[in-house]
């Protein structure tokens, strides 16, 4: 896969920091026992290993206690921790239209199997929700609020602090999707009211795919998804009671959160701030590039407005698929193309008939690189032109 230009970081990003597959492959060769399952010495350190990952995300997102940190296989997993532990029938849920199926789903269900009530709130085409909006919606039995911090779709960075505020006045709970967010944006859960935040290790953390985690309020008790050996309380019939452990059944992979603990050090170490003010840059670089070709529509935020690295666009009336293959098979650039698990966000922005084409930025992302994506378009668009 040498030579492809790779502009789906928002799926997965890549490539990674050299310690990242450095610590993974140190962990196959010198200790990949079972965490937390053995006092001998291979055991011991994978369980510090593990230890160690969750401080360094907890210094990332302002959690005082690591153990507040559940691991999770990705984000999905997370939300429905988060979402199936929580809530209970009877309840009222708040989330957003622009939210991925991760969330839509597992709400949808409790609505038909639990006789949850949900309520969706609207976005406008360009992503922003209103507050106030929130707060008309709010009800007596209100008791958990979803929404994302940057949409998958749009880009838009949602006030998650403003919205935590609200729950908190009201004594709702604020569940946030940061699957866009974490590591790319500054994120501080007591500072933005959060209670729960689920987020993926495979994205802005820059770690492998299959680790992620939930952050759960120490005052919160879920539910636990799954239920088995923890290694800790064996003697009980029932799931511990003490963290992680409660929410994390089985036997953790280890390799992989080795590898996440190395790309949440290099996220500590280049900043938020950095990567971001980074990001932003290539984004208005695109953004920019792609509005002077004609025929194609760019998706959420207008330029210059702040927004993470995702810039969804389209040719004319030409399918999303159709532009996105021309780009791998003819110009070695991947991108993603379709409906990106959000088909609410797509009926706001007007595009449920063809999807979007979405190239997402990330921090090792070159100007070269974006001016190559851009003449590709540029080239597409003649060939579409009317």
């Amino acid at each position: 896969m040498s030579g492809v230009l790779y502009f789906d970081q928002a799926a997965s990003s890549w490539p990674k920091p050299p310690a990242v597959m450095d610590a993974m492959m140190q962990c196959m060769q010198e200790y990949a026992a079972n965490p937390g399952r053995g006092s001998h010495g291979m055991a011991v350190k994978a369980s510090r290993t593990l230890f160690e990952t969750r401080k360094n995300i907890a210094k990332l997102i302002g959690v005082r206690n690591p153990n507040n940190i559940s691991f999770a296989l990705n984000t999905t997993h997370a939300l429905n921790q988060a979402i199936k532990g929580y809530i209970k029938p009877g309840d009222h849920v708040i989330c957003s239209n622009v939210e991925h199926n991760s969330v839509r789903r597992p709400l949808e269900h409790l609505k038909a199997t639990a006789g949850i009530d949900l309520t969706y709130l609207r976005h406008d085409e360009e992503g922003n929700m209103s507050l106030q909006d929130l707060k008309e919606a709010l009800r007596p039995n209100t008791t958990l609020v979803v929404v994302n911090h940057s949409s998958n779709l749009l880009g838009t960075i949602m006030p998650v602090g403003e919205i935590g505020e609200i729950c908190r006045n009201h004594g709702a709970k604020l569940l946030v999707d940061a699957a866009q967010s974490v590591g790319v944006l500054p994120v501080h859960v007591s500072d933005m009211n959060i209670d729960m935040l689920a987020f993926p290790g495979h994205k802005g953390l820059l770690g492998p795919q299959g680790t992620g985690g939930l952050y759960i309020h120490p005052e919160l008790d879920l539910e636990p998804l799954l239920h088995g050996g923890t290694g800790s309380q064996s003697e009980a019939i029932h799931q511990p009671t003490v963290r992680p452990d409660r929410y994390e059944a089985g036997t953790q992979n280890t390799p992989g959160i080795a590898g996440l603990n190395e790309g949440v050090k290099f996220v500590l170490h280049e900043t938020v701030e950095k990567i971001h003010a980074k990001e932003w840059a290539l984004t208005q670089q695109l953004m920019e590039g792609l509005l002077g070709i004609q025929g194609v529509t760019i998706l959420g935020p207008k330029l210059g407005q702040n927004k993470t690295g995702i810039v969804s666009f389209n040719i004319q009336d030409v399918d999303s698929s159709e532009v996105a293959f021309i780009l791998d098979q003819s110009f070695q650039i991947a991108v993603r193309a379709g409906y990106h698990c959000s088909p609410l966000a797509h009926e706001i922005a007007g595009t449920l008939a063809k999807g979007a084409v979405r190239a997402s930025i990330g921090y090792f992302t070159t100007t070269e690189e974006v001016t190559t994506l851009i003449d590709a378009v540029r080239e597409i668009g003649s060939q579409y032109a009317k």
